[in-house]
């Protein structure tokens, strides 16, 4: 199911809207499973793009991975042409090349923590809380059925309510918990907590 779409058209919107009406002005994303950043980079493109007052909000994406050679990669933020052949031209402006590749933006980029996690660490998933929505795509098919289990009990706890989950195509919250909403909108099918 691809969902992604939807952020920007729909949930983006959505949530700022519903953050306005209280003052708060924290946005927090989790990229559970980031491998080498490039999904955590993406998100700060989509905000800075779709979201123009986003400079004068609190936001923040934390990306993370249990593999520290693909964290290290993360944290430098430079890709190669293959990793950045599909993004928009009117996304460029958010890529410096450089004689190895492109450069995330270092205003793009401050939006990005890599931090080290490991997800079936029952101890480090109860520390993540607070977060708008979360994005695991493509890392649950690796798990077995029960630790897939724990690890999205862990993320619907560590959504704020109304918050969003965002699997891979091939994954199915449904098939996994009962515990999400599915929430269709705009031709898509979401997972949302109550």
């Amino acid at each position: 199911m691809n969902n992604w779409p939807a952020l920007p058209t729909f949930c983006l919107p959505e949530l700022i809207a519903a953050k306005q009406q209280t003052q708060d002005r924290r946005i927090r994303i989790w990229c559970a499973g980031c491998s080498s950043g490039e999904e955590a980079y993406t998100l700060a493109i989509i905000i800075r793009e779709v979201f123009p007052d986003a400079g004068n909000w609190d936001i923040k994406i934390v990306a993370t991975d249990i593999d520290e050679n693909v964290l290290k990669l993360a944290r430098n933020a430079v890709y190669g042409d293959r990793s950045v052949k599909a993004v928009p031209t009117a996304y460029n402006k958010h890529l410096v090349a450089t004689v190895t590749g492109f450069r995330i933006d270092p205003e793009t980029a401050r939006l990005v923590r890599v931090e080290k996690l490991n997800l079936n660490d029952a101890q480090q998933m109860k520390a993540m809380r607070n977060y708008d929505f979360v994005f695991c795509r493509n890392v649950l098919i690796y798990f077995d059925d029960e630790s897939r289990r724990n690890v999205v009990n862990h993320f619907y706890d560590a959504l704020n309510s109304k918050g969003y989950i965002f699997l891979g195509h091939s994954e199915s919250v449904g098939r996994i918990t009962s515990a999400f909403r599915l929430k269709k909108t705009g031709g898509h099918l979401l997972y949302t907590k109550d």
